[in-house]
This record gives C-alpha cells, sequence and structure tokens, in this order.
C-alpha cells in the first residue's frame, strides 16, 4: 500500500479520534489550519475545472470533508465547554470578529449562516437535484446517438466505448452530487445547533461549574463560540461555494476564471457605456470625485480589452489560415481540393489593395454586390459570387479577371489617378499617362487630380480607378454570362420557375427536354446578349417546339423570335428607330443553299473563299455604319441569321445579328448599307 493511500485511511482514522477522544487546543489550531487549507484547494481546484468529471472525486470528497468539519466541531466544543479553551485559531477568530462586543460577533456569525445556508446551499441543492434529472433523462438519446454515428462509420468502436463510458461516469457523478448536496444542507444545520448548544450548555456550565460571573460568561463562551462557529463556516462556506460551481459548470471552453472574464468582458465597447451611465451619477449629489475616476477606470479598461481583441483577432485569423492550409494540404482530399476553380476571380497587384479593404476606404466589395444585382436584372441570372484576391505575382497596378480559372482580361489602374476617355480631338493641355479604356477598348488617358476639371471643360470623360475596374468586371460578366450559366443553375432557374408556373415548367422538363438541353437554349440566347430574365415566355416557346425538335440552335432561335418586343427595346435608339445593315438576297440564298442537315443539328458547310469574302463585305459595311451613327446591327431573314452568326463570331464577335421575326411590327428600321459581294 503507497504512502497515498495510507494518508487518506489515517485521515478517515483521524476523524473517529476526534469525535471520541479530547485533543490539546494546539493540535485543534493545527487542524482548523488544515481544514481551511483544504477549504481553499477545494474551491481553487472547482474554479479551474473544465468539466465536472474532471473532478469525479468531489461528492465522496465531500462527504469526507464534512466529517471532518463536524469532528472538529466536535472536539473544540468538548474544549470550549470542558476547559473554557478551544486553542489559539478559535480565540484569535473570535477576538477579532467581535471586536470585544460578543453580540456583534454573534450577527456577523448568524449572518454567514443564512448566506450559506439559504443562499448558495439551497441553490446547490436544486441544482444539483435538476443536473441529475436531466443527465438520466438524456441518457437513451445520448445512447442512440452514438449508435447512430457508430452505424454510419463516423466513429469507430473504440470511440464509442468510450463516450457511453463518459455518458454513464456523467450519470454517476450526478447522482452522487445530488445526494452530496444533502451533505452540505445538513452541515449548514448542524452548526447551527452546534452554536446553540455552546452558548446554552456554556451559560449553565460557566455559571454553574466554573463559578463565572454573568458577565463573564457571556463574554467568554460566546467569544469562543462565535470563534468556533467561524472557524468552522468559513471553510464549509467555501466547500459550499465549490459544489454550486461544480453542478453548475456547462460546456465550455476553460476553467472558470478564463471563461468569466472572456464572457464577461467579450465587448469591451459596452464598458464605455457603463463608464458613461457612471459618469452621469457623478452629477447627482453623488460624489463627483469618485464616479468619475471609476468611469475613466471603465474607460481605460475598455480601450485596452478592445486593441488587445483586435490585435487577437487579426493573430487568430492569420494562425486558422496557416492552420487550414497545411490541413488543406495534408489531408488525403487536398489533391481533390484543388481542382475546384472559383466562376469569377478578380486578382491584383499590391499597389490596388487600398480599392478592396474597407479599412482604408475601398468600396469595391459593395459595387460588385451592386453589379450581381444590376446584372441579375438585365440578364436574368444570379451572378456567382466575385472572388477578390491579391495576387503579389502581378505587377503592383496591375489586374487580372478570370473566369473558371482561365484570364479571360487584365487592366492597369493608378490610384489617386482619373482615367480621361478622349472625346475624339485630342487636348494638347490635358497631359497623362497614354492607356486604352479597359472595358471598351477607347483611347484614354491616366491625369492626376489637378487635370481633372481642365480634362471635363476639354470635354472628356473622366472616372475614377474603382468605377473604371466595375465597368470592366460588368462588361466581362455579359461577355462569359452563357459560360457562368451551368446545369445547376439551371435547375435553380428552373425550381425557381416551378414555384409560380408550376405547370409550364412539367410541359417542358424533364420530358420533352432535360435540363442540360434547357441549360443550351439559354446559354445560347446570354451569349448574344439576350436576357432570360423573361423566363416564362422562354418555357412557353419550349413547350410549343419542343415537341417538334430537340435542336437546341432552333429552339433558341424560336426563343428569339418569342422576346421580339425584348429585343426590339433593347437596340431601338431614343427616337425609336433601328439602325441596321441588311444581308443581300444573292448572300442569304447562298448559305440556305449550303446548309448541311444532320440528325444531330445543322450547320453550314460554306467554302473557305466564299466565307470569308462575306465576312470582309460585312465588316466593311460595319465600319461605314458605325461611322455614321456608332452601331453596326445586320438585319437578314430568320432562315439565315443563325448561321451568319456563326459565320462571323470568331472574327467579327461584337456585331449584333438580327432577323426580322426578331423586331415588332411597327418598329422604325432604317438600313445604312446592304452587304453584297463584290
Amino acid at each position: 500500500m503507497s504512502a497515498r493511500d495510507l494518508s487518506v485511511l489515517l485521515g478517515v482514522i483521524l476523524i473517529v479520534i476526534m469525535l471520541v477522544i479530547p485533543l490539546p487546543g494546539g493540535l485543534l489550531s493545527v487542524l482548523i489550519l488544515f481544514n481551511i487549507t483544504l477549504a481553499l484547494i477545494v474551491i481553487l481546484v472547482a474554479m479551474n475545472t473544465q468539466e465536472p468529471l474532471q473532478f469525479a472525486i468531489f461528492p465522496s470528497l465531500l462527504l469526507l470533508l464534512t466529517l471532518f468539519r463536524l469532528g472538529l466541531n466536535v472536539s473544540t466544543t468538548r474544549s470550549i465547554l470542558s476547559e473554557a479553551d478551544a486553542g489559539g485559531v478559535v480565540d484569535t477568530f473570535g477576538n477579532f470578529v467581535t471586536g470585544g462586543n460578543p453580540f456583534v460577533g454573534l450577527v456577523i456569525f448568524v449572518i454567514l449562516v443564512i448566506i450559506q445556508f439559504i443562499v448558495i446551499t439551497k441553490g446547490a441543492e436544486r441544482v444539483s437535484e435538476v443536473a441529475a434529472r436531466f443527465t438520466l433523462d438524456a441518457m437513451p438519446g445520448k445512447q442512440m446517438s452514438i449508435d447512430a454515428d457508430l452505424n454510419a462509420g463516423l466513429i469507430t468502436e473504440q470511440q464509442a466505448k468510450e463516450r457511453r463510458e463518459k455518458i454513464e461516469n456523467e450519470a454517476d457523478f450526478y447522482g452522487a452530487m445530488d445526494g452530496a448536496s444533502k451533505f452540505v444542507k445538513g452541515d449548514a444545520i448542524a452548526g447551527i445547533v452546534i452554536v446553540l448548544i455552546n452558548i446554552i450548555f456554556g451559560f449553565i456550565i460557566g455559571m454553574t461549574q466554573m463559578g463565572l460571573s454573568f458577565t463573564e460568561t457571556v463574554n467568554v463562551f460566546t467569544r469562543l463560540t462565535v470563534g468556533d462557529g467561524l472557524v468552522s463556516q468559513i471553510p464549509a462556506l467555501l466547500i459550499a461555494t465549490a459544489t454550486g460551481i461544480i453542478v453548475t459548470r456547462v460546456a465550455a471552453e476553460g476553467n472558470l476564471s478564463y471563461d468569466v472574464t472572456e464572457q464577461l468582458f467579450r465587448y469591451p465597447k459596452l464598458l464605455y457605456v457603463a463608464a458613461g451611465a457612471i459618469f452621469l451619477l457623478g452629477l447627482t449629489p453623488i460624489n463627483f470625485g469618485l464616479t468619475t475616476s471609476i468611469a475613466a477606470l471603465l474607460g481605460v479598461g475598455g480601450f485596452y480589452l478592445d486593441s488587445a481583441k483586435q490585435k487577437q483577432e487579426e493573430v487568430e485569423d492569420f494562425v486558422d489560415e496557416d492552420e487550414q492550409t497545411k490541413q488543406d494540404m495534408s489531408s488525403p482530399e487536398s489533391v481533390v481540393q484543388l481542382l475546384n476553380t472559383d466562376p469569377i476571380e478578380f486578382e491584383f497587384g499590391y499597389a490596388l489593395i487600398p480599392i478592396a479593404d474597407a479599412n482604408q476606404g475601398g468600396d469595391l466589395l459593395d459595387r460588385i454586390v451592386m453589379i450581381r444585382r444590376q446584372l441579375a436584372l438585365e440578364l436574368g441570372l444570379v451572378i456567382p459570387v466575385v472572388r477578390i484576391r491579391d495576387n503579389i505575382q502581378l505587377n503592383p497596378n496591375e489586374y487580372q479577371l478570370k473566369v473558371k480559372g482561365n484570364e479571360v482580361a487584365k487592366g492597369e489602374l493608378y490610384l489617386n489617378h482619373y482615367l480621361a476617355m478622349s472625346p475624339g480631338v485630342d487636348d494638347e493641355l490635358v497631359d497623362g499617362i497614354d492607356t486604352v479604356e479597359p472595358a471598351f477598348g477607347l483611347p484614354a488617358k491616366w491625369i492626376n487630380e489637378e487635370q481633372k476639371d481642365e480634362a471635363e471643360l476639354a470635354g472628356y470623360t473622366v472616372v475614377d480607378p474603382p468605377s473604371v475596374v466595375s465597368t470592366h468586371i460588368t462588361e466581362i460578366i455579359k461577355k462569359y454570362a452563357s459560360q457562368l450559366l451551368g446545369r445547376e443553375e439551371t435547375k435553380q432557374l428552373i425550381e425557381h420557375l416551378k414555384g409560380t408556373h408550376p405547370t409550364l415548367v412539367e410541359e417542358v422538363t424533364p420530358e420533352p427536354l432535360s435540363t442540360g438541353d434547357v441549360q443550351k437554349v439559354l446559354a445560347k440566347l446570354l451569349s448574344e446578349q439576350v436576357s432570360i430574365k423573361n423566363l416564362p415566355i422562354i418555357f412557353e416557346t419550349l413547350a410549343d417546339f419542343g415537341k417538334m425538335t430537340t435542336d437546341t440552335d432552333l429552339l433558341a432561335e424560336y426563343c428569339r423570335q418569342s422576346l421580339s418586343l425584348q429585343i426590339t427595346k433593347q437596340y431601338m435608339d431614343e427616337q425609336g428607330i433601328i439602325n441596321v445593315i441588311t444581308i443581300s438576297p444573292n448572300i442569304e440564298k447562298l448559305i440556305a443553299e449550303h446548309i448541311h442537315k444532320t440528325d444531330h443539328g445543322n450547320f453550314l458547310n460554306l467554302d473557305p473563299e466564299n466565307q470569308q469574302k462575306i465576312i470582309e463585305a460585312i465588316n466593311q459595311e460595319r465600319n461605314k455604319a458605325f461611322i455614321q451613327d456608332g452601331t453596326a446591327i445586320v438585319l437578314c431573314s430568320p432562315a439565315v441569321r443563325m448561321y451568319i452568326k456563326q459565320l462571323i463570331s470568331r472574327h467579327l464577335p461584337d456585331v449584333v445579328v438580327l432577323s426580322y421575326n426578331e423586331l415588332e411590327p411597327d418598329v422604325d428600321v432604317e438600313s445604312s448599307g446592304v452587304v453584297n459581294l463584290s
């Protein structure tokens, strides 16, 4: 048997000895101090325990400490009544607390007993009872949860066994605490009874057997009784408090001290509110200097805690990102995760960080939110979140845009400058860095702020860097909207439409058209800048023609014709006129004769020489029309519109091709030229 085991056994034997054999005053003083020390250790351990099971011995320890304290009460009572002396510790406590007035000491002792018995002991007893009941009621559910995790393969058999043991131990612990709390209550009652016995029988013994006067009897036995009660009740109060701490602990990240400081001061700015309230109290007859000092202390404390919290958050973000990176790279799935690409990415050099950092006044994030809303209204497509990040591999003032991992555009910004776009005739007085406007390719200059007013007077269009990049992002998203629309996005649009038009959706998908077929039609429309916001009309068209053909190119043409009012409004100028260049009948006939029909769709099978001639002819007329009215819209018959667009899409991607059926009958169409083969 080890020395540790022997020490506990000897302690129990000592309790029995105290109950039977009188002990000298010196030894009683040592045991009383040892009792106070044990109580301090217990409450400190309870405060530093994260989970109740970490102090699982507490119910048994509570019983032993209660018996030890009662044994001391019996020994001190024997010494007080037989010798009117219980050692130096009891006498010192009695003299110090009473201050020469035994009745004051008696009142203080009564207050301590009331606090322990009514407040702490009753509360701990009730919490122990409720915790035990709830723990037992929750056991079946916890056991089922463990079994479910085990069957799902989320945990191993060993882990399941450990979790079952923990649940059983928790139930045993709270059950034991429910019983042990009764000892604390009984100890408080016993303390009151022992004090009454000491006072009553002390008066009788002192006046009858010891020959003391009434005044001497009151002074001696009240002082000793109060001292004995205090040296007994103070440890009892600490143990009762420890009991309350143990049974009221919930799931936490640290010990009680950590949780109190962490949660109580979690919101440092609230200390400013408290400081203001205390300062206002100083305007009343309350001591102004005192309230101002307390308010200043709260304000300084709030400032310090707020600064420390911000630094801690920055460190935690850095550490979390670093740890997450390490975990991602070390996990088995890391290779798969590396295959993921963001739909839209905006990367920039370090000199452009201020436009994206809100702390430095950057509003790029807010602008992108507005861009997504604007494009959702214009295109009828929910634009994915734009991933914004800095890239040290780029030049300081450079940025680039990626769509699904591929670079599609890039540009250069100069902060503290403005982009001045030329009105057509450059002004020599406006000097700056020559560049090209990234969204539309117009000649421009980067000018400083001093030249802004002068450039505007000269007719230049002047915009700030955030507006430049916002416009570029908007145009790129429009251009590549068809690539951003996948089957998952199409399914979301269909589900949204199903909420208002369930019959229409059921008639189109999954038969005769699959989600993939619908996606191809919508992407075809978006590729030519046709909004799919009016989804009911598109589905009406698909319902009408989907049973006739599954050629998605042809279905897209039918949808364009159904959206004629929308397309007409899109390309009509302020005077209600659409300026176009038309395709001559001989070119339309040539194209129609070379359409090759297959089971998988139709395509244009025209020789390269004629293809090149048609492209060059359209380009010439486009340039003439652009000089005249700034537009370049090709108008042709419905039968060949799709094939003409396919023919020129690679060489002239910005040229709009419309058919007669895509324009409203009452619209005013003006032709500025005809495309002919020379």
